[in-house]
């Protein structure tokens, strides 16, 4: 569904990701794995076209959409959360969650994915009309992933869900993302630092470092790998 072939990006001078391919199929979840500044959120930024690969291809259900601007990328059925959840404080939790179906025009079909979201979250039924200041860190995530499956997308984005949660938010998170698996009705491709948790939830992943793909495979053998096992693994607890 989703596919990267052979990108390469630039910060001018400095190279962000080279010759990165990835592979995302519908209904499945998978991780991109890597420390600060390996490239993960410029690879996302790439998929949403907002960095454009100075060479290789980004392509949606065979389609190539790095050529795209960023809101027809968005149009095209790709939702991301951002590692910062991008949400508007002043206004309330409806209002950050119907702006996720601003592409949407039949207003049965928003309601209906609203209903639906708010019975994932039940949080967020309950801070309906609270503005999204007010939100704690966990319900700000929850807001965050919400307002992206407003969109009903193909291919869901997440950059960092567990940063900044406390590890019973982080399960409380992941839950909610294994739902949104179970589902299999999108593709999912989840960026994350924390392998453990990231790795529960996924069928297989991708290990990013210095703005290459250095290791992939499934959940099996990434946990059983010496990199993930060194450089991850011993540092999640």
């Amino acid at each position: 569904m989703l596919e990267l072939r052979h990108v390469s990006t630039v910060y001018e001078p400095i190279p962000m990701l080279m010759d990165v391919s990835i592979n995302v199929e519908k209904g499945e979840a998978v991780c991109l794995l890597g420390t600060n500044g390996a490239g993960k959120t410029t690879l996302l930024k790439t998929i949403i076209s907002m960095v454009k690969p100075v060479s290789g291809e980004v392509y949606l259900n065979g389609q190539r959409i790095d050529l795209l601007p960023s809101h027809k990328v968005i149009q095209t059925g790709i939702a991301i959360v951002p590692e910062r959840e991008g949400l508007f404080p002043k206004m309330t939790v409806e209002t950050n969650l119907r702006l996720g179906a601003y592409y949407e025009t039949d207003q049965k079909k928003i309601q209906s994915r609203l209903e639906e979201v708010l019975a994932i979250f039940p949080r967020l039924q309950e801070r309906f009309h609270s503005k999204a200041g007010t939100l704690s860190g966990g319900e700000r995530k929850m807001l965050g992933i919400g307002r992206a499956l407003l969109a009903d997308p193909q291919v869901l984005l997440m950059d960092e869900p567990s940063l900044g949660l406390a590890p019973a938010l982080v399960q409380e998170v992941y839950a909610v993302i294994e739902r949104i698996k179970q589902r299999k009705t999108m593709a999912i491709l989840l960026v994350e630092q924390n392998a453990k948790i990231a790795l529960s939830v996924v069928e297989r992943g991708y290990i990013l470092q210095k703005g290459a793909i250095i290791l992939q495979g499934s959940t099996k053998e990434l946990q059983e790998s010496k990199i993930v096992q060194e450089s991850y693994l011993s540092a999640c607890h």
